[in-house]
């Protein structure tokens, strides 16, 4: 009896917060706390800007996938107080408190609410670490409102520097919601932060209340018994604690609410106030702020503390200050993807000149006219042609490449390269794939597709294509690596990230559908497990020996079957105008550049079978070269290629990508090829 595989369960929460579902939180703080930083790290593809109501103050909202649940993150103004509002934060504390849900005292007003939705089901106020006892006060008055709350600990890196120790698992415990350490700028904390939110609200954790000291409750105590009322509380809809500090410190948008709706008890609660303001050394407005000021003291003394200078800053450090600046981690990544390609080039200079140069002298050697004799010679280019490529350049890169998403480094490099996403039309993570795409586009487009929906996944499924899959890259390093120089490498690497770049901005021009961003976890830098390294290596690799070996030998054959009969010829005169006139390569070319499509590594092999040989330079000029390999690395990637594009994004638009493709393709290597032999003619 066959044994059934084991089975994990995932537990679900009750309800999903999804679709009409989805949660609303708004990012709420004092200037220069980081928030739009926040905000911006796990942004969606489309952001929506407007201003609040009756004010030129900006708010940003936009669509998060937080796991499985959907939240509508809304960045809104800074505010700098809760109490006495001024006028430039009153649409945005009034947002806060009611949305787009007006209570009955604005029944008068003849403008808009301050924002166009619903109030938010949670809020996170953002805190400047290095400054935690000023932004305390805000948080004091946040609490008040009695609304599920989390705390975003950020800038923790700074408050690092500067010998700052903070306890944040104190400070949760003494404000009753949950504080998160944060790095915004780089990521850390981030996921952590959404997922306590998520929880927060599913079990309606709401801050503890802090409330003035006793005495001055005692003192202000007639003035909330006045303002203890049905109607009144009916009329403002916040909570009574709220209501009471909002007029006892003399906010004027709430005494010229209670004197407009009523008027009748107006007088008596301004008298109440102004009676106890005589009775205390200062104004009873002063009174609370000194209070409040007090509060917040208190918290930042039983959490903080002045330690010794920030002394850990090990490789880690330096690493993410490096990859993940907002400035220069584009050019940490790119130095990163540099030395990459120098390792591989060098390793596999190395291993081919070990292991394969033998090989390729013996072939040389073996002349033969008969037909057994050219299948057989045939089967072995074949094989020579797959260790060629498959031992010195594709098992070194691939494996490099698991090595460093071990470390973390290339989550680090997503996160970098992410932020450039925006600018054509795709967010939610998919940077990975595209990362992933160095190995190979079948899995990547499978990862995208996973990610995306509609037009974003079309889009990128078409520029994942472009991407320099590890067969690709074997090819350019094998032929660039060897006949052009690393600079030549590097440049032909470059060249493909300015045409994603280029065609996405196109794509993206017609891109309307809203995807939401994605909040993705920074990992911790880990030494590789070498053994994982290398089972992930071969997971990745083992399609060759099941699916490469015979469409390469397999296509060894046909090739020399085809000159062994004469057919080549006539394949090759059919495309002559692409291979000769526009591209200026030999004519023997058009056949392995046909079918190249079967399997990349493919391509290689054919050239060295219909040029005869496995050293192309005496045949082939450094122009002719290059060009040929820029072609062949905007050319269709391979048949498997095309066929996962037709199961993710149907058959049309797998079509249409194939045609952008070969247009790119003959396109950029027919205008290089003009531009070089343009320069050679100068320099000569």
């Amino acid at each position: 009896m066959a044994k059934c595989p084991s089975v994990s369960y995932v537990p679900l929460p009750d309800s999903l917060y999804r679709g009409e579902n989805h949660l609303r939180m708004a990012l709420v703080g004092l200037p220069n706390a980081g928030k739009s930083t926040l905000f911006e790290n796990v942004a969606s593809n489309f952001v929506k800007a407007g201003e609040l109501t009756g004010t030129h103050r900006q708010y940003q909202e936009c669509k998060v996938q937080v796991g499985l649940d959907e939240v509508s993150l809304i960045d809104l103004p800074n505010i700098d107080c809760m109490h006495h509002w001024r006028a430039e934060d009153l649409a945005a504390q009034q947002y806060i408190l009611w949305g787009d849900d007006q209570p009955p005292i604005s029944v008068h007003e003849k403008q808009e609410p301050p924002a166009p939705f619903a109030p938010p089901n949670l809020i996170i106020q953002v805190i400047d670490a290095t400054a935690l006892e000023r932004h305390l006060e805000l948080t004091l008055q946040l609490a008040q409102l009695g609304r599920p709350m989390v705390v975003a600990l950020n800038r923790m890196d700074e408050a690092d520097k500067k010998g700052l120790i903070i306890n944040a698992g104190n400070l949760s415990n003494l404000l009753g919601v949950p504080v998160v350490p944060t790095v915004a700028i780089t990521g850390h904390g981030i996921a952590e932060l959404f997922s306590s939110a998520i929880t927060t609200v599913r079990q309606a954790t709401c801050p503890l209340p802090y409330p003035p000291s006793r005495y001055l409750m005692q003192v202000l105590q007639p003035l909330s018994d006045a303002l203890n009322d049905r109607d009144i509380h009916s009329a403002f809809r916040i909570p009574h604690l709220l209501l009471l500090l909002q007029i006892a410190s003399n906010d004027d948008y709430f005494l010229s609410e209670i004197k407009q709706h009523f008027p009748d008890r107006f007088e008596k609660i301004l008298k109440l106030k102004n009676t106890i303001g005589k009775n205390l050394p200062r104004s009873l407005a002063d009174e609370i702020h000194a209070d409040r000021h007090h509060q917040a003291a208190l918290l930042y003394e039983k959490v903080a503390r002045i330690g010794g200078p920030y002394a850990r800053q090990d490789w880690r450090y330096w690493a993410d200050e490096i990859l993940l600046h907002p400035q220069w981690g584009l050019l940490g990544s790119l130095f990163v993807f540099a030395l990459i390609l120098f390792f591989v080039f060098e390793v596999s200079a190395w291993i081919d000149a070990l292991t394969i140069a033998p090989l390729i002298d013996w072939a040389d050697k073996w002349q033969t006219t008969s037909l057994v004799g050219v299948i057989a010679h045939a089967i072995a280019d074949g094989f020579i042609g797959l260790l060629g490529i498959v031992l010195p350049y594709m098992l070194p890169l691939v494996a490099l490449l698991v090595a460093l998403e071990e470390t973390g480094i290339m989550q680090r490099i997503a996160f970098v390269v992410d932020r450039g996403f925006h600018h054509i039309g795709l967010r939610g993570g998919i940077a990975a794939s595209f990362l992933l795409g160095l190995g190979c586009n079948v899995p990547a487009i499978s990862s995208a597709a996973a990610e995306t929906k509609g037009r974003e996944r079309i889009i990128a499924s078409m520029l994942i294509t472009f991407v320099p899959c590890s067969a690709r890259s074997a090819i350019i390093l094998a032929l660039a690596g060897k006949y052009l120089g690393g600079l030549a490498v590097f440049m032909i690497f470059m060249g493909t990230l300015i045409v994603i770049a280029f065609l996405g901005r196109l794509l993206s021009l017609r891109n309307t559908r809203i995807q939401p961003g994605k909040v993705t976890s920074m990992p911790a830098f880990t030494l590789p497990n070498w053994r994982s390294v290398a089972g992930e290596t071969w997971f990745r690799t083992s399609d060759i020996i099941t699916i490469v070996m015979p469409l390469l030998i397999g296509g060894s054959v046909v090739l020399a079957l085809l000159s062994y009969v004469g057919a080549d010829h006539s394949i090759n005169v059919v495309l002559t105008p692409i291979t000769e006139w526009w591209l200026g390569l030999p004519v023997a070319l058009g056949v392995p550049m046909l079918f190249g499509v079967l399997r990349k590594e493919l391509s290689l092999i054919m050239i060295y079978q219909a040029l005869g040989t496995f050293e192309i330079s005496p045949l082939m000029s450094w122009i002719q070269i290059a060009t040929f390999l820029i072609f062949l690395t905007f050319y269709v990637p391979c048949i498997s290629t095309f066929a996962v594009m037709i199961k993710t994004i149907g058959k049309k638009y797998a079509l249409l990508s194939v045609g952008l493709s070969v247009g790119v393709a003959l396109a950029i290597s027919g205008a290089v090829r003009f531009v070089l032999i343009g320069m050679q003619y100068l320099a000569g």
